[in-house]
C-alpha cells in the first residue's frame, strides 16, 4: 500500500547523557541498543556524548565500556554494531565511576564530554539502578552541581506504598523540580499506546461510543509465559501487583479512560490521566485475586512459606460521569498460558436479540469488541457479528484487523525505551508518570496492601487461579485464541 511520508522528526538539542548502572542488565538489553538505534535512525542530537557510570568496584575504562556497548548492541540491538554509524556512536562513549562519597571521576567525565560537544549541551541522567540507590544518586547529583538545569529519568518502581512514594518524590524534588523528572514506564512508549489516543480522539467513529452507554466492561490483560527467571530477591520484595499493576496496567487504564484533553501536550494529557486516578475507588480486597504458581516457593532464594503473589487479577471501578458502573478488569502474572498485551472494550448488546447465533459464536460468549493489542508492533481489531452464507438468518463472528506490521514499514517504528529516551531529550513529559498521579495510585491501593487475601495456587501454563472467572462474572476473560 502507498504510505504517506512521515512528518519530520523533531531534533533534540545537543546533549550529554549519563547512564547510571551502565554495566547492568537494563543498560545492556535496552538502553545502549536503543541509543544506537536512535543514532542510526538520525534521531539523536547533532552533537552528543554518552557517559556510562557505575560504582568504582564495577568501573570500566573508556575502551572497555565501548567493548561492552558493542557486545550489548550485537546481542540485543536491531542493528549490527558496524559501519560509520557505529564508529561515530562508539566514539561518543566514555565512562566515569561514581560512589556516593567519591564522585570526582564522574564529574570529570561529564565535564570532558561537555567540552567535546561544545557550547552548552543539556544534561540527561538515567537512573538505571536498583530503587535503593535512587536517593543517594539524586543527592550526589545535587551535591556535585551536575543536576543544575539537568533532567533525570527514574526507573520503576516508584515506591512500594504511599509512604515510600512520598519519600522518594520528596528526595527527588529536593534536587529536581517536577518539570525535569521523567518517571519511565516503557509500556507507555509503545506505538499502540499512542494509537489508543489516536483511535479515540481522531476518529468520529469511536469517541461517541467510548462511555458507559455503549461499553459494558473493559479488560487490560498482560499475561506472561516466563516465570521469575531467577529474580527471587527482587520479586520477593515486590510481587506482581507492585511490579505490574500499579506501574504498568494502571497507567494504561488512565489513557483508556481519560477525558479528551484540551490540547495534545504533556500538561493536558497528564491532567486528564490524573483525573482518572482521582476518580478510582479504593481497591476492595474482595475484588482481587492473588495467585502464586506451583513451584514458586522452590525457586532459589524464595521463602518456603512465601505469600508473594506471582499473579494478580482485580476489578477497578471509576466514579465519574463517563464510566460509572463499568468494571475495569486487570490481569497480569508469571508462568501463564500465553504472553500477551491486550486491551479489550466490550460493547453492550442490542436491546433486542432477534437473530440466532451459530454454535461457535454462542459458545464463545463474545459479543461486539474492540481489541487493542499493544505488543510491538501492535494491532487494532473490531469484532462483530455477520450473517453466515446460506438460506437461514444465522449469525457468526467476524473481525476487521488493522496491523502495524502490514500497514507501515518497521523503519518508522521505535521500541518503547527508544521512544521515551527521545521524548526525554526533547523534554516532552506526555508519556511519563507524574508525582501526584503515582501517589494517588498508591493511595487507592492501600486497602489491598494492608489486608491482602492469601495467595491461591495455580499450575504453570494455565490462566491463573480458578476464582478469576467469578471475579469477572457475568463477563468472561477474553484473549485472542484463548477461551
Amino acid at each position: 500500500m502507498n504510505q504517506p511520508a512521515p512528518s519530520p522528526a523533531p531534533s533534540p538539542a545537543d546533549h550529554v547523557i549519563v547512564v547510571f548502572g551502565a554495566t547492568g542488565d537494563l543498560a545492556r538489553r535496552k538502553l545502549l541498543p536503543g541509543l544506537f538505534h536512535l543514532a542510526k535512525a538520525g534521531l539523536m542530537p547533532q552533537r552528543y556524548r554518552i557517559v556510562g557510570s557505575a560504582p568504582a568496584a564495577e568501573a570500566l575504562g573508556d575502551d572497555a565500556f565501548r567493548a561492552h556497548a558493542r557486545e550489548a548492541v550485537a546481542e540485543f540491538g536491531r542493528s549490527r554494531p558496524e559501519g560509520p554509524e557505529w564508529q561515530q556512536f562508539e566514539s561518543a562513549l566514555s565512562f566515569g565511576a561514581a560512589d556516593a562519597d567519591a564522585a570526582e571521576p564522574l564529574v570529570n567525565a561529564v565535564r570532558e564530554a561537555e567540552r567535546a560537544v561544545g557550547g552548552s549541551p543539556r544534561r540527561l541522567f538515567h537512573l538505571a539502578v536498583p530503587p535503593v540507590a535512587f536517593t543517594s544518586m539524586v543527592e550526589l547529583l545535587g551535591a556535585t552541581g551536575l543536576a543544575r538545569g539537568a533532567r533525570v529519568i527514574v526507573e520503576k518502581p516508584f515506591g512500594t506504598d504511599l509512604a515510600s512514594a512520598r519519600a522518594l518524590n520528596a528526595a527527588i524534588h529536593a534536587v529536581f523540580d517536577e518539570s525535569r523528572v521523567f518517571r519511565i514506564d516503557h509500556f507507555l512508549g509503545k506505538e499502540a499506546v499512542d494509537n489508543i489516543l489516536a483511535l479515540r480522539f481522531a476518529n468520529g467513529l469511536f469517541e461517541p461510543l467510548w462511555n458507559r452507554d455503549h461499553i459494558s466492561h473493559v479488560q487490560i490483560d498482560v499475561p506472561e509465559q516466563i516465570d521469575i527467571q531467577g529474580r527471587a530477591h527482587f520479586f520477593e520484595g515486590t510481587g506482581t501487583f507492585r511490579d505490574m499493576i500499579v506501574t504498568h496496567l494502571f497507567q494504561l487504564l488512565g489513557f483508556v479512560a481519560m477525558e479528551p484533553p484540551v490540547t495534545f501536550d504533556a500538561q493536558a494529557l497528564r491532567d486528564e490521566q490524573v483525573k482518572v486516578f482521582r476518580s478510582m475507588r479504593p481497591l476492595d480486597p474482595a475484588h482481587v485475586v492473588r495467585g502464586q504458581y506451583t513451584g514458586y516457593r522452590a525457586e532459589p532464594g524464595v521463602d518456603p512459606a512465601s505469600d508473594t503473589e506471582t499473579f494478580a487479577a482485580l476489578r477497578v471501578e471509576i466514579d465519574n460521569w463517563r464510566w460509572a458502573g463499568v468494571p475495569f478488569h486487570l490481569r497480569s502474572g508469571k508462568a501463564l498460558a500465553q504472553g500477551r498485551h491486550v486491551v479489550t472494550l466490550g460493547l453492550r448488546e442490542p436491546v433486542l436479540g432477534m437473530f440466532p447465533l451459530d454454535a461457535r459464536a454462542a459458545a464463545s460468549g463474545r459479543g461486539n469488541e474492540l481489541v487493542i493489542d499493544f505488543a510491538d508492533p501492535g494491532s487494532v481489531t473490531a469484532r462483530f457479528l455477520v450473517k453466515e452464507p446460506g438460506p437461514s438468518m444465522q449469525l457468526a463472528e467476524a473481525e476487521m484487523v488493522f496491523g502495524y506490521r502490514g500497514s507501515f514499514t518497521a523503519d518508522n517504528s521505535l521500541e518503547g525505551y527508544e521512544h521515551l529516551l527521545l521524548e526525554a531529550m526533547l523534554g516532552d513529559q506526555s508519556f511519563f508518570t507524574r508525582s501526584d498521579g503515582i501517589e494517588r495510585l498508591w493511595e487507592v491501593s492501600a486497602p489491598l496492601l494492608e489486608s491482602p487475601a492469601p495467595v491461591e495456587p495455580y499450575a504453570p501454563g494455565t490462566w491463573g487461579p480458578d476464582r478469576i472467572d467469578a471475579l469477572v462474572a457475568p463477563y468472561r476473560w477474553h484473549l485472542p485464541d484463548a477461551h
